[in-house]
Formats: C-alpha cells, sequence, structure tokens
C-alpha cells in the first residue's frame, strides 16, 4: 500500500478555549494541502489519579503524563468527525484512540456506519482500551474486564457492519436475528485499527479485527519488532501481513525557534523501511488564527517532502 501522511487534531485543551474554530480550520487546511489522513483522540470522564498514565501495568506508557487535568476539556471523537465529514473533501478521518469499550456495541456501529456513510467511506476507526480506571467506572464496567469488553465490541460492530441478519450469543448479549442499516460503505466495514503493546492479547485482536496497529509504549519509538512479529501472525492464520497498515510517529524537529522538516524528515526511509504505512507528522499544532498562514505553509511544505520520498 501507498504511504500516507497523517497529523492528529489537538482536540482537548487545558483550558476553555475562545472558540474550537481553528482546529476545524487546521482540519480543512490539512484537506487542502493534501495531508492523508487526521486523528483525534477520546477519553469520556476523567477521576483524578492521572499518574496512571505514566504505569505501563495500568495501560499507560513509562514515563507519560497526560496532556491535561481532571478538568481538561476534550471534544467528543466521533462528534468532531462528524462535523469533519461535512467541511472536509478528500482526506481521511480517523480515531487514535478510541475507547470503543465504553459505548454500547450496537449504538456504536449504528454510529461509525452512519459516519461513514456520510463521509463517503473516509473512515478508520482506531481502538484501544485506555488506561484510566475511573473512565470504566463511570459507565458502569469492570476495568479488569476491558479487554474482554473491547473484543465483545469489535465483534459486535464487525457482524453489524457486514451481515444483514446478525445474531450474538456471548457473556455480555444474546440476540437473535437483528438487523442494523445502513451499513458502512467500505467493503467489509470501517477499518479498525488496534492499538497497544505487542503482547498475546494485542496480537489475537490485530489478527482478529484488525486492518492496522497504532503502537503503544516502548513501540512508538521503535515500531519495527512489533511489525515483525504482527507480520509472522498474521501469515500463520493465513492473512497477508502486506495488508497490515501500521501508524508511525515522525516528531518534528526544531533548530531553536524555527521548525526543521529537512531534519525531521531524515527518519522517514527508517520508518517505511520498518513497515511503516501511515506517517504522522508529531507537532504541537497552533490553533490561534493569526499562525494559520504560517500553519499552511509548514504542512504544504511537509507534504511536498513527503511525497518525494514516497512512492505514489
Amino acid at each position: 500500500m501507498d504511504p500516507t501522511l497523517s497529523i492528529q487534531l489537538p482536540t482537548f485543551a487545558a483550558e476553555p478555549p475562545d472558540s474550537w474554530a481553528p482546529v476545524l480550520d487546521l482540519a480543512a487546511t490539512a484537506d487542502a494541502v493534501g495531508v492523508d489522513r487526521l486523528y483525534v483522540s477520546d477519553h469520556v470522564v476523567f477521576g483524578e489519579e492521572l499518574e496512571t498514565y505514566a504505569d505501563p501495568k495500568q495501560g499507560g506508557t513509562a514515563g507519560g503524563r497526560q496532556p491535561t487535568g481532571p478538568d481538561g476539556h476534550w471534544l467528543d471523537p466521533l462528534t468532531v468527525l462528524s462535523v469533519l465529514a461535512g467541511t472536509t473533501q478528500r482526506i481521511r478521518l480517523g480515531t487514535a484512540i478510541l475507547l470503543a469499550a465504553l459505548r454500547t456495541p450496537a449504538a456504536l456501529a449504528k454510529q461509525v456506519a452512519t459516519l461513514d456513510v456520510l463521509s463517503s467511506g473516509r473512515l478508520d476507526l482506531g481502538v484501544g482500551v485506555g488506561w484510566q480506571r475511573a473512565e470504566y467506572d463511570a459507565c458502569g464496567l469492570p476495568f479488569h474486564r476491558r479487554g474482554d469488553l473491547l473484543d465483545h465490541t469489535l465483534g459486535v460492530c464487525q457482524k453489524l457492519w457486514t451481515e444483514p441478519v446478525t445474531a450474538v450469543h456471548d457473556e455480555f448479549l444474546d440476540v437473535e436475528r437483528i438487523h442494523a442499516m445502513p451499513k458502512p460503505v467500505q467493503a467489509g466495514g470501517v477499518p479498525i485499527w488496534v492499538s497497544g503493546r505487542i503482547n498475546d492479547r494485542t496480537v489475537r485482536r490485530v489478527v482478529r479485527f484488525g486492518s492496522g496497529w497504532i503502537p503503544w509504549g516502548d513501540h512508538i519509538a521503535d515500531p519495527g519488532p512489533g511489525i515483525d512479529a504482527l507480520h509472522r501472525a498474521l501469515d500463520e492464520a493465513g492473512r497477508s501481513g502486506d495488508d497490515l497498515a501500521v501508524q508511525g510517529s515522525l516528531v518534528v524537529q526544531r533548530d531553536g525557534d524555527q521548525v526543521d522538516l529537512a531534519r525531521t524528515f531524515e527518519r522517514l526511509p527508517a520508518l517505511l523501511a520498518a513497515g511503516v504505512t501511515d506517517v504522522k507528522l508529531v507537532h504541537r499544532w497552533p490553533v490561534d488564527p493569526q499562525q494559520a498562514p504560517a500553519v499552511r505553509s509548514l504542512l504544504t511544505e511537509a507534504v511536498e517532502r513527503f511525497a518525494a520520498r514516497t512512492p505514489r
């Protein structure tokens, strides 16, 4: 598959902004200049034990820090993408990540299928289990079963997206002859990108559900070994590892106060050689309207540098 270039929208803020319009404008700019994909993130509620974000045993990442306090403003990702489906033309829309297990599976399947239809098949669903017990508590769900709940949710979604009449019989749901329309535009349903460290559970989830993998923890800096492990598992399961999409992070480098895109893209060949297919340009994107021309120029140059170094 051809490599793609992506960015993540800042759909959260430590303090309430005067307006979220600049975030939507950033998405429109990325669409106009040729960025291939944009992502938005997710939190439903916050507790007050935010240090858990740095605990890998709870699903966090070592040395990480939650970017806002408990009263940070986080927009709902699927609502944001619904708005962007109507204000962009060609860019793909993705979650990285949606805490899918916090949503009722049938309702989530309907919402995602509707968004896929309205965006003309431009949606990618990145999912993960998250790190915060408080969110599961607030939704009345057992945190220790979060992996099982995510698998159940994805299974129900894929059945409702692909089967004309669905039955589900597992420990969470027991139903017969369920009809769900509309179906997603994309053949096989909305592509699911599984986030997580490479362990037995993540590998099984990717093999069963995944069109893509979003590395987490140490795999963000070095995705190569994880990609190799997933390719082997997919090949053993009768799926081609070459069809797996993988997100990789390309951190924007700076020279003093100036962005240095030439140095930034020096790492691109190594990411592509490792098997990364979607290159996320990691940057603290300004949303000050006065900086909009500079952001447009930066994104335009990034797209040009990416195109010059990748097969299309």
